[in-house]
């Protein structure tokens, strides 16, 4: 104990001591070689690929698979960069972009955790539509993470008699996960970005707000059809009934969690509206009004805890199991990624010039929105989409009023960075969070690429049609 309060004594003035503040922020140099990126290609060839070919392994290892990854770049980097380099890089991917990440998905996990719907619900076609429907309509306003965790126990209730459940999954994660959030700030991070850049709140649900619904609709009805089919298939199957179960009137069981909900969205949205002071946590340089945001984070995560009982988390299938393996998992993403996000922000000056320059007109210089689209889209899917954007929206001119009032350039930017995050499991916070409830539970869900399968071969049609329509 005596050695416990010494280093809760000396920890604080450590983590702030101005000795760890560099004299200049270290950075990877602008002609990185692609090289660099080959730890972040394995990591995600570990995740698609580990649970197929060593399942047993993968189930115990994976966090220290994701930790051998970061640290195949952070190695190198020390030995070829020096310390003070790979350590600002560290520390500044883990104090800045991590923990507000996996912060605010811990938040939103246990406080939707502990929102049960009462009732039964028969896994229909009309009742799995609706529940799509509702989770792509509210996502836009508390976010795609809130809607994702609020609604995907519910689904996997309503179906557990289903034979076919997969692609019930795969539609949710593409609608409420993703897409549904195109429509405001509050849906997708990226958007957030683009608010604090000077986007208008409401500039997103004017510019996206047909190709939304167009989407939205084709695949929603494309969802109805696929299991109306199954099923037929399975003979129109109705949940079995327990005459020891007591019944149920429709409603909310843990309704103090919606009030912690709308914390969420006020802390996050108050943290964007004000400026404060700057400390230094390890040499990397802070706003005060981040840290209290995230501090507020895990203030509203415990409250919701306390708050709520054990057993209606319970008897909404709650566990801990899905986030801890997001948070495992994206350490190893975050660190290893660190390259491929430098090289991509170097812009016309590193090693994807190429792919950068693609979306200006080389003779009239004039924007190719159908470009941006895609490639903000394509690099999305497999980077972090707020990062993404921030590189497009500067490429286009980072302006916000001038890209606002040529409209479609920066709804391309805004589109793909939405939409194409349900291209893969890791193109959005909440996919991979999804996955592992709905593995948890039951349901045999389709490997890295499997998924792939699916949204190349239903998102890439849909977003060849909103490229022809609006954007070419």
């Amino acid at each position: 104990m005596p050695k416990l309060r010494t280093l809760a004594s000396v920890l604080p003035a450590l983590l702030l001591t101005p000795s760890l503040c560099f004299a200049a922020h270290p950075a990877l140099p602008q002609d990185l070689s692609i090289v660099w990126v080959i730890p972040f290609a394995c990591m995600l060839l570990s995740i698609a690929l580990c649970p197929l070919t060593v399942p047993h392994f993968w189930e115990h290892h994976f966090g220290k698979v994701a930790v051998f990854w970061g640290l195949a770049f952070l190695v190198p980097c020390l030995l070829v960069f020096g310390f003070d380099t790979a350590f600002f890089l560290a520390a500044e991917t883990l104090l800045l972009e991590y923990m507000p990440f996996i912060l605010l998905l811990l938040a939103l996990f246990t406080v939707a955790g502990g929102i049960r719907l009462k009732g039964s619900l028969a896994g229909t076609p009309i009742v799995n539509t609706g529940i799509l429907l509702v989770g792509t309509l509210i996502a836009s306003w508390m976010g795609t993470t809130g809607a994702a965790m609020l609604l995907i126990r519910p689904l996997l209730r309503a179906n557990k008699h289903r034979r076919f459940r997969v692609h019930q999954v795969v539609f949710f994660i593409f609608l409420v996960a993703n897409i549904g959030g195109s429509l405001s700030p509050l849906g997708d991070p990226p958007l957030f970005l683009g608010f604090l850049k000077g986007v208008s709140f409401f500039w997103t649900t004017v510019h996206l707000l047909v190709k939304t619904i167009l989407v939205s609709g084709i695949l929603l009805a494309a969802f109805f059809i696929l299991d109306t089919v199954l099923y037929n298939r399975e003979g129109r199957p109705v949940p079995p009934h327990d005459p020891s179960a007591p019944e149920e009137k429709l409603g909310f069981e843990g309704g103090i969690n919606f009030v912690l909900l709308a914390a969420v969205i006020a802390n996050t949205l108050i943290s964007g509206q004000w400026k404060g002071a700057e400390i230094h946590v390890l040499g990397v340089p802070m706003e005060m009004q981040n840290i209290l945001r995230d501090v507020m984070y895990v203030v509203i995560a415990a409250a919701s805890w306390v708050l709520t009982s054990k057993e209606c988390r319970k008897r909404n299938d709650f566990t801990w199991g899905p986030i801890e393996e997001v948070a495992k998992l994206f350490v190893g993403i975050f660190l290893s990624m660190i390259p491929a996000i430098a090289i991509l922000k170097a812009g016309t000056n590193g090693a994807l010039a190429g792919v950068v320059n693609m979306v200006t007109d080389p003779a009239t210089g004039e924007p190719i929105n159908a470009m941006y689209f895609w490639l903000t889209g394509a690099l999305s899917s497999f980077l972090d989409n707020a990062p993404t954007y921030l590189v497009f929206f500067n490429t286009a001119g980072g302006d916000a009023q001038a890209l606002m009032a040529h409209g479609e350039t920066l709804a391309a930017i805004s589109a793909g960075a939405v939409f194409m995050g349900a291209n893969t499991y890791i193109g959005n916070a909440p996919n991979f969070m999804v996955r592992s409830i709905a593995v948890e539970q039951g349901v045999k869900m389709p490997s890295f690429f499997g998924y792939m399968a699916w949204s190349v071969g239903i998102l890439v049609p849909v977003f060849l049609v909103i490229t022809f329509l609006f954007f070419m």
